[in-house]
């Protein structure tokens, strides 16, 4: 019994999984969704991947970070020089990519990790500026505030771009809720969750606190660094501006409506916030008004989130659709019978 339960808990988010990476695929491929609603949703995998990233270190960790676009940026332009002037394959350049930023992500959190509240977000804020401003000077490298194009088969083929970009960030995305999942229902995760919801009582029970925190601070880095990986190839042109605050509050906006600590609720929000963002392109910058004014009515009226620190469960929705089909059932043979009855 314990066993069919572990494998149908298994099967149905594989099922969905499988369903969300290549059935849009398809659909790209045929011309059924066209390139631009392609784009989207691409970009939306990335918002996504970039929205974990915070949610990590934010939700997760418990720690405020207003500087994880800077590891965006690392990523993306680590991608780029790796690929186009030292010749490494593309496959190849986005794991180093994504491994640097953790790097970086790792010499900074020793010094930063032990501040706590207004002084961490301080300090990451200032990391990111420190990145963007070092991008826009190293002109002969990064290409100065102009910024560095960048060619691949996902920018450059028409034919597999748009379908080609969709599986391959999609399905990174759906790869890194698959490892965040097991992590934090490990024990690495459970020591990071106990240190986030009270440091003193983590650290009474032999939970070392910097550890875990320092273990949050380079997975959010890792993921980030991903997310950076591959924007460059996808959208193939980047600026130092990947790197500014603008985008790492961006970042952090998706978090707080999906609700922090909730890994489907952050992605739920990136996908719904960007397409919400494309939708309203015609109202030109007074679209970028929608953002603080959803989060406002968010924090009047939802502060915690669309979904809090809860997980969307599609085996719950699998479990609970027999009787919810049976309910339909029955009101449809009432209204029946009302209807026979006058």
């Amino acid at each position: 019994m314990m066993r069919d339960k572990i494998v149908r808990n298994m099967a149905i988010p594989g099922v969905v999984a499988l369903l969300a990476v290549f059935a849009p695929f398809g659909l790209i491929k045929a011309g059924v969704i066209n390139a631009y609603t392609a784009q989207i949703l691409t970009l939306g995998g990335i918002n996504a991947i970039m929205a974990l990233s915070v949610n990590i270190i934010c939700g997760i960790t418990g720690q405020l970070s207003l500087g994880q676009a800077g590891f965006e940026a690392l990523g993306a332009y680590s991608v780029i020089i790796l690929t186009q002037t030292c010749g490494v394959p593309l496959p190849v350049s986005i794991v180093i990519a994504a491994l640097i930023a953790a790097f970086f992500g790792f010499l900074i959190g020793f010094p930063v990790l032990k501040l706590e509240g207004d002084y961490l977000a301080i300090v990451t804020l200032a990391f990111g500026e420190i990145i963007r401003v070092v991008l826009v000077n190293v002109k002969g490298v990064t290409g100065g505030p102009n910024g560095k194009q960048f060619s691949t088969l996902l920018t450059t083929s028409l034919d597999w771009g748009p379908a080609l970009s969709y599986l391959i960030i999609i399905g990174t995305l759906v790869l890194i809720i698959v490892f965040l999942q097991n992590v934090i229902h490990s024990s690495y995760g459970r020591a990071i969750l106990a240190v986030r919801e009270d440091e003193i009582a983590a650290n009474s029970n032999g939970v070392g606190v910097f550890k875990y925190k320092m273990a949050g601070f380079v997975i959010a880095s890792l993921v980030g660094g991903i997310a950076g990986a591959l924007y460059a190839p996808f959208i193939g042109f980047i600026k130092p501006d990947l790197a500014s605050f603008n985008n790492s509050i961006n970042d952090l906006i998706f978090v707080v409506l999906g609700g922090m600590g909730s890994i489907t609720g952050s992605v739920l929000a990136a996908f719904v916030l960007t397409y919400l963002q494309e939708f309203l392109r015609f109202l030109q910058n007074y679209r970028l008004l929608i953002y603080p004014v959803i989060l406002i009515l968010v924090m009047l009226f939802r502060p915690q989130g669309l979904l809090g620190m809860k997980e969307l469960s599609f085996v719950k929705v699998y479990d609970g659709l027999p009787g919810f089909l049976r309910g339909l059932k029955a009101k449809a043979q009432k209204v029946k019978a009302k209807e026979a009855a006058e």
